[in-house]
């Protein structure tokens, strides 16, 4: 039998802001991790804490002169022009706080101690990973590092020949399908709002051949998530026989995250999820985007209990209602949130029609022989 999933977390997030104004003000994988244990979820021999990744093994990825800005950045709390210039430290939605450099390091280190975790076969969900922006020599996107490029490259480097990254984060997991643009060991496939930004990943995107981009209209909806897992993505994966699979869960395509346009509930999360289990032996889940703390944090908490077998109740435990009930969240929606926000794991699913963008996405994905 294969080992118990395992979880992979840290405290650096609980006490981590990238500042008031800032989407990232608000607890994410904190609320995910209180949620698991709140529902009586997380058996603690089963939980890992994330370690901070060496800097030889940023290396591998990562410049080292950006490895050695983004501590002096961290230490000093400003940088100079020619940094922010070069860098795009405290610059583009890149701030400079308190723990800019130890938190990516964090997550550096929780996303690759998960790949090696599962080399024997596995499964392990880490929330705090999935900064899939990060470039070699700069921040992009709220991410300084990538850590799905420095985990893929454990899987790589232990001999892994056949590696599939899933990307459903509303962006374009721009940063990763770039790493291995050029590397046939890796097929990148990424879920994404057409027109957001970084305004990549068009559907006839193939990078250097084995990528498939599925842009998807605003109001994207459970069914349409649906009907494109089963008519696209299930076939190429299930096509390429991966030895490995990294998920990365962003939750910025719920509908009520306030950065972009989707419409999706998190059971189309959920069943991508559960869809991923038993394609190859090993499995990785990251968290990714999210910018509503009781969205994203009931959504990956959900994603654990999936991974787990366990069936999410109607109602959450009262334990996990009061974590969830001591969330603040200072947008408009968040003064007076909705029952379920506080009640539930799960959402009521939001079906619609598969609309005509989306089937003419996946036949470009189709149309192609898929990789082998």
């Amino acid at each position: 039998m294969p080992p118990s999933p395992r979880y992979i977390g840290s405290e650096i997030y609980r006490r981590s802001s990238y500042g008031p104004k800032h989407p990232l003000a608000v607890p994410r994988v904190s609320v995910c991790t209180d949620l698991v244990r709140a529902m009586g979820w997380l058996d603690e021999a089963h939980y890992m804490e994330a370690p901070l990744a060496a800097a030889a093994q940023l290396h591998r990825f990562h410049q080292p002169d950006y490895i050695d800005a983004l501590r002096r950045a961290e230490a000093d709390q400003a940088v100079s022009e020619a940094v922010r210039a070069r860098h795009q430290l405290g610059a583009a939605g890149n701030p400079i706080f308190r723990e800019m450099f130890r938190r990516p390091v964090t997550s550096a280190g929780g996303v690759m101690l998960a790949c090696r975790s599962v080399l024997g076969g596995g499964i392990v969900h880490c929330p705090g990973g999935g900064t899939h922006h990060g470039r070699p020599d700069r921040a992009s996107g709220f991410c300084y590092l990538n850590d799905p490029v420095l985990g893929i490259m454990e899987w790589l480097d232990a001999g892994l020949t056949r590696i599939v990254y899933l990307d459903i984060d509303a962006h374009h997991g721009d940063g990763v399908q770039d790493a291995f643009h050029d590397d046939g060991r890796v097929f990148t496939l990424s879920v994404h709002e057409a027109g957001r930004w970084p305004h990549s990943g068009a559907a006839d995107d193939r990078a250097g051949g084995l990528a498939r981009n599925f842009p998807v209209p605003p109001g994207f909806n459970d069914s349409e998530m649906r009907w494109l897992l089963h008519e696209a993505i299930l076939p190429l994966i299930e096509r390429f026989r991966p030895e490995a699979i990294m998920l990365q869960a962003g939750a910025d395509g719920l509908e009520e995250d306030p950065l972009a346009k989707l419409s999706l509930s998190n059971n189309a999360h959920f069943q991508v999820a559960r869809a991923m289990m038993g394609l190859a032996p090993r499995l990785v889940v990251t968290g990714g985007g999210g910018y509503n703390p009781f969205t994203t944090g009931r959504c990956w908490a959900g994603i654990w209990a999936v991974l787990n077998g366990i069936e999410i109740p109607d109602r959450a435990s009262a334990d996990a209602q009061a974590v969830l009930g001591e969330l603040r969240y200072h947008r408009a929606a968040g003064r007076v949130p909705p029952g379920h926000w506080l009640a539930t794991l799960r959402d009521v699913p939001r079906e619609g029609v598969v609309r005509p963008a989306v089937r003419t996405v996946a036949a470009q994905a189709m149309n192609e022989e898929a990789p082998r």
